[in-house]
């Protein structure tokens, strides 16, 4: 091993190079724990040496976020103060402005959503695969470099470090390129990072270069915040009614899953409200789901641990114990006593990524209770094989939720890319995870679809006839939700699927896709929707769940964030004046912005915070005269509608 106290990244180049010659494939983790440090320096050295050949195999690149306007005033001030020691991936500024040159090539399998939708070169070289194929693919593509960033251990001494946020691949493809070729091995060391026991930790001798450096300050990528809507809350809310005390639980990233977590906490710690929005269970609910609050509680196996799974560890949700060990989680099933030297875990996962509260709360607690969070291969979490018969003894009563895009009405669905095959964002560990619930005997796929894009004139649906993409075939299909309820689709018929699915689409679409399986012989020609379902409208959902908004039972931010305040009203804000512009021609705009009075003292502080209290150019006035009432419409909200309210277990 070579140890290299400074970040002397050429002497870790040249070991490379010595190592394994001058083509290198490269392969980094997804998200977080990509070595931005060590990764820039090789694609520096690439680009001014065209005698080496650098392929870049990873997925979801990912550089500090940058706007202009109004967009930058806003998010530049909570970027600075989170991570503002972030440094951009080289080779993603690049890729981007279309300046790649001739010896590089970067494959992903996974983009950030929508990032990529126009770069030719991206959509090129994106590879479609399952997460547990990564391993092999990265074999197949001759991966022989491999980076990371790692923790170091707490106690100098011990010579260990850890994979911290990212064992996901690791763990599987690197043993098996040993065996295949001559590789190197580079670990990157980053003090923030929290270091994770468990199938993480490797020893130092595991590495052939590791890199110590002085980490910068606040240089961990943190994930921004968005604001919920209340179409958000109810697909949480219905998703909610279906997770089984003593079950597990699978959760993704984003506004969806964030919901789910906020709603399984509601529902945990204050039952009542909880059951006021729900209403009364579905049959469905009542087979395979439950309304208690969670005595037993839940466990969490997820190829991402987001950090809604610490707000449900948080709540007292997230806490039925599996132990790594066949008999003893025989036993543990059986309900016979925990010995007092078993470690167990509350959760498994293969990767973290979030904001910067999650990391620090991570990092707070000892390393006896990050036991309870075992980060390992996704090659164990997102399949059941090579350890299948422990894995079906934790992972009882699973339900695997994830979000898709559009649901076409006989229940195949599209989670990853558009209809001309240009590619959102991947399909990731979806499919394993669909696959999966049909192979536990009750599992369920639970996929979280939006029954609307869009807003105003620009308003689709989300359910559809056709489309020219599939990620998930419609002979996986299991339950659909929007957030006008809940289809239940497995081994229905498609006469039922389409009725179903009908029932639970916006009621501004129902006809037409009624009238194409009409036309299509699919339901019977005189078929109705019945009255209860063609009501659906963001309208009624307003009405039904605007007051749980305002007395702070369904806030903006259901999870902790790294806004201010401010920032957080300013967010919500400007969501509604984006939406304002779809909806609305730009003269009526304009006249609305005409028509608006002096903000008060507390909205032009809230302006100044963006540039707008006291606007110079045209678009700057008719912006701060739209945005005053939206940002007024907020504060008049009140702070409970920003933040969950605090409720006691």
């Amino acid at each position: 091993m070579t140890l290299l106290t400074t970040a002397d990244y050429e002497a870790a180049i040249n070991a490379v190079i010595e190592r394994v010659g001058n083509t290198l494939v490269l392969g980094i983790p997804l998200g977080l724990g990509k070595p931005v440090g060590f990764t820039n320096a090789l694609y520096s050295r690439a680009k001014a040496d065209p005698t080496l050949t650098l392929t870049i195999f990873t997925a979801l690149s990912l550089n500090r976020p940058r706007a202009a306007g109004i967009a930058g005033r806003f998010i530049d001030p909570m970027f600075d103060r989170v991570m503002d020691g972030y440094e951009d991936l080289l080779y993603l500024i690049d890729r981007d402005r279309g300046a790649l040159p001739d010896n590089v090539t970067v494959r992903e399998f996974f983009f950030q959503a929508g990032s990529q939708l126009g770069n030719a070169n991206a959509q090129q070289n994106y590879i479609s695969t399952n997460y547990t194929f990564v391993a092999r693919d990265m074999l197949d593509a001759g991966a022989n470099v491999f980076a990371q960033l790692v923790a170091p251990h707490p106690d100098p001494s011990v010579e260990r470090v850890s994979l911290s946020c990212n064992p996901d691949v690791s763990l599987d493809v690197v043993p098996a390129a040993r065996e295949r070729r001559p590789i190197a091995v580079i670990g990157e060391a980053h003090a923030e990072l929290p270091y994770m026991p468990g199938d993480s930790e490797r020893p130092c001798d595991d590495f052939d270069v590791l890199i110590r450096r002085e980490t910068r300050p606040r240089s961990l990528f943190a994930v921004p915040k968005q604001p919920v809507t209340l179409a958000d809350h109810a697909i949480g809310l219905h998703a909610s009614t279906l997770v089984p005390d003593g079950g597990t639980i699978q959760l993704g990233i984003g506004a969806l899953g964030d919901t789910v977590a906020h709603a399984l906490t509601l529902r945990h710690r204050d039952n009542a409200t909880w059951r006021s929005l729900v209403g009364e269970l579905t049959p469905l609910a009542k087979t395979i789901g439950g309304d208690t609050p969670f005595d037993t509680g839940l466990y969490g196996a997820t190829e991402m641990f987001v950090d809604g799974f610490m707000a449900l560890y948080d709540a007292g949700v997230l806490k039925r114990e599996v132990i790594d060990d066949l008999d003893r989680q025989t036993a543990l099933n059986a309900g016979e006593p925990v010995r007092e030297d078993d470690i167990t875990q509350v959760l498994h996962g293969g990767f973290f990524l979030g904001p910067r509260c999650f990391y620090d709360r991570l990092s707070t607690m000892s390393l006896t209770e990050r036991r309870r969070f075992h980060m390992t291969t996704v090659g164990r979490i997102n399949q059941l094989h090579g350890t299948e018969s422990l894995d079906r003894l934790q992972r009882g009563r699973a339900r695997f939720i994830n979000t898709g895009l559009k649901c076409m009405l006989t229940g195949a669905v599209v989670s990853d890319a558009l209809d001309n095959h240009r590619v959102l964002s991947g399909v990731g560990g979806q499919y394993n995870f669909v696959a999966q619930a049909h192979a536990l005997d009750d599992g369920r796929s639970i996929l979280l679809i939006k029954a609307v894009r869009g807003d105003g004139k620009d308003a689709e649906s989300n359910i559809v006839w056709e489309y020219a993409h599939t990620t998930i075939p419609r002979h996986l299909r299991d339950i659909v939700i929007t957030e006008y309820g809940v289809a239940d689709l497995r081994g229905a018929t498609d006469r039922d699927i389409i009725a179903r699915l009908l029932n639970i689409t916006d009621s501004r679409f129902q006809a037409e896709l009624l009238a194409r399986a009409k036309a299509a012989g699919k339901i019977e020609a005189d078929y109705a929707i019945p009255n209860a379902y063609r009501r659906n409208t963001p309208e009624a959902l307003a009405q039904q769940l605007g007051p749980a908004r305002r007395s702070g039972a369904l806030p903006h931010f259901p999870l902790p964030t790294d806004w201010t305040e401010e920032e957080e009203i300013l967010a919500v804000a400007l969501s509604r004046l984006s939406r304002m512009k779809a909806e609305q021609h730009p003269l009526a705009l304009a006249m609305r912005a005409w028509r608006a009075g002096r903000p008060g003292e507390a909205v032009l502080g809230l302006l100044r915070r963006v540039g707008l209290d006291t606007p110079a150019t045209l678009q700057d006035q008719i912006a701060a005269r739209l945005l005053a009432p939206l940002l007024q419409a907020v504060l008049d909200e009140g702070p409970a509608a920003l933040r969950p309210r605090q409720a006691t277990p």
